[in-house]
């Protein structure tokens, strides 16, 4: 049996730890101070580290935690991540025998040039990719990119767990209202992911089946939202990409 946390790091930030009650392995653990005092808690042995893109406080932890307990670390192939021992690239897969886990590795573009997810268990450990009803920012891909990032995802099986690596769920919500207010699965989520927040619980993981339902970014292929970029747009038959692009540009407006 696996078990899996999501551990609570920085301001917003989810260290996602999978174990067996003996190994775990732990997902951008840009901050090592609460994994440590976690492991230690549970008498867990960190046997690897997943880490998705090179962003500080998502590879924060690498040289610590490499030092303490001579971890693996599997990362993109990227020199700006520090203690790196397994590069990958995506179609490369992951397979531990302590914890026994197997993960296939997807490239998945857009936040960031070298950003991957990995995909395995039930999980999708995609960073900031795909957030609770939301997706990141495009700090160094194109809508083009991004949309061909989540396009691969969407092909996951319904069950996936989707874990997140930021607490952007109900912020998320709000802006989804402003473009698709009347998506009675939308009000549903928001319902159930305040109520989990008031008791200081991570609305975290969502099934990818609740985010096709309700995360606009990835229903870019949906009548609604198509209609929306060519109005935003100004534009007939927008692209699957334009779609996407003209959600990202309305919700990067509506932060500003």
């Amino acid at each position: 049996m696996l078990t899996l946390i999501a551990l609570p790091a920085f301001y917003d930030n989810y260290i996602w730890v999978l174990h067996d009650d003996r190994h775990a392995i732990a997902v951008d653990p840009g901050d090592p101070a609460p994994l440590i005092a976690f492991l230690d808690a549970h008498r867990l042995a960190l046997t690897a580290v997943f880490i998705t893109h090179h962003h500080r406080d998502h590879t924060g932890g690498n040289l610590a935690l490499r030092q303490r307990y001579d971890c693996a670390i599997y990362a993109p192939d990227n020199p700006r991540i520090p203690a790196v021992t397994h590069p990958l690239r995506g179609g490369d897969a992951v397979t531990l025998s302590e914890p026994a886990l197997h993960f296939e590795v997807l490239a998945t573009p857009g936040h960031t040039l070298d950003h991957l997810s990995y995909v395995g268990q039930g999980n999708l450990f995609c960073g900031d990719t795909v957030f609770g009803c939301g997706c990141g920012k495009l700090f160094e891909g194109t809508p083009a990119i991004m949309a061909a990032s989540l396009e691969a995802i969407l092909t996951l099986p319904d069950a996936t767990r989707v874990c997140c690596a930021h607490e952007y769920t109900l912020s998320n919500i709000d802006f989804a209202k402003t473009i698709a207010g009347d998506n009675p699965a939308l009000r549903e989520r928001e319902r159930a992911d305040r109520a989990l927040r008031v008791q200081n619980r991570p609305t975290l993981p969502s099934t990818l089946a609740l985010e096709k339902a309700t995360n606009p970014f990835l229903r870019f292929h949906d009548p609604a939202m198509v209609a929306f970029a060519a109005a935003y747009l100004s534009c007939e038959n927008p692209t699957p990409a334009e779609v996407f692009g003209a959600i990202r540009a309305a919700k990067d407006e509506w932060d500003a």
